[in-house]
């Protein structure tokens, strides 16, 4: 018993080390980012955004932590929040920080450029349809929850680990195609976003319910009881409920900013900026 808890104890300091090491990585990346926008663009960074993608990192380092990643591995509540943690609340911290606005300010022109090609894609477009991304993230649960995945998932780790990466993905492919501040070539208006977004609460709370009724079937395999699923139910439906709501404000936010810049020019009282000698042309806000 004392060797077993001696190699839990060592295995979570690896996995410590590793996650800090990891964030801090990701915070300087972003710090040197922010200088070298600066020092090309002349213009500081948004704080907020600068405090978004941190909070990003920690939520995302909090959701794969030693303590919750045991009790996501024993109970199944600890599985939803760490999905609510990993696949809603972090991407969209990281969206909100508008990270390609970031990297495009940073870059050098000729390689503003390439990325600005890339995102124009067709195949880039597609997949960053609100209506694609919701299919893939929302339906990503559908298929954990209700076939064998999930449990296969806590047999297999790197299925575990491909899972964790398709939430976090997923979920910011999704707040990025609802409302990201982000440059997204032919990206539908904002009706259509809402509608997607309002059909994908619908469908994150229809699983929910469907959990909470099922009476211990689902997920297949899990071993866990009606009691117990009904707890993550519940933690599913409240908790996707307030990042679905924050997600909403975003989206909302942003087309209120959008439409008081048009009205701002129209009336010849918005701030006119100049352009940067050698900025690539990218749509990219400054």
């Amino acid at each position: 018993m004392g060797g077993s808890a001696h190699l839990h104890t060592g295995g979570d300091a690896v996995t410590w080390l590793l996650l800090a090491a990891v964030s801090v990585t990701a915070l300087a990346l972003h710090r040197f980012l922010v200088r070298r926008r600066r020092h090309r663009l002349g213009r500081a960074w948004s704080r907020w955004r600068t405090a978004s993608f941190a909070t990003g990192v920690l939520l995302a380092v909090s959701a794969v932590s030693p303590p919750l990643a045991r009790l996501a591995h024993d109970d199944l509540t600890g599985h939803v929040v760490q999905h609510l943690l990993l696949g809603m609340f972090a991407p969209l911290a990281l969206v909100l920080a508008a990270p390609v606005t970031l990297l495009l300010g940073a870059l050098r022109p000729r390689a503003g450029r390439r990325l600005g090609a890339v995102l124009g894609r067709r195949g880039v477009h597609v997949l960053s349809h609100p209506a694609v991304a919701a299919v893939l993230d929302v339906g990503g649960l559908y298929a954990l929850h209700l076939t064998p995945l999930y449990a296969l998932s806590l047999r297999e780790p790197v299925l575990h680990v491909l899972v964790h990466a398709h939430f976090l993905l997923a979920g910011c492919l999704f707040a990025w195609a609802v409302a990201g501040p982000d440059p997204a070539p032919r990206r539908p208006g904002t009706a259509v976003r809402a509608g997607v977004l309002v059909l994908a609460v619908a469908a994150h709370s229809t699983l929910a319910k469907l959990l909470y009724a099922a009476g211990g079937r689902f997920p297949p395999g899990a071993g866990a009881g009606a009691a117990e699923v009904e707890r993550a139910a519940q933690w599913m439906y409240y908790g996707g409920d307030v990042a679905e709501l924050l997600l909403a404000v975003a989206l909302f936010a942003g087309w209120y900013r959008r439409g008081a810049r048009t009205a701002g020019r129209r009336s010849g009282t918005g701030r006119k900026r100049t352009p940067v000698r050698g900025t690539p042309r990218t749509g990219v806000p400054a």
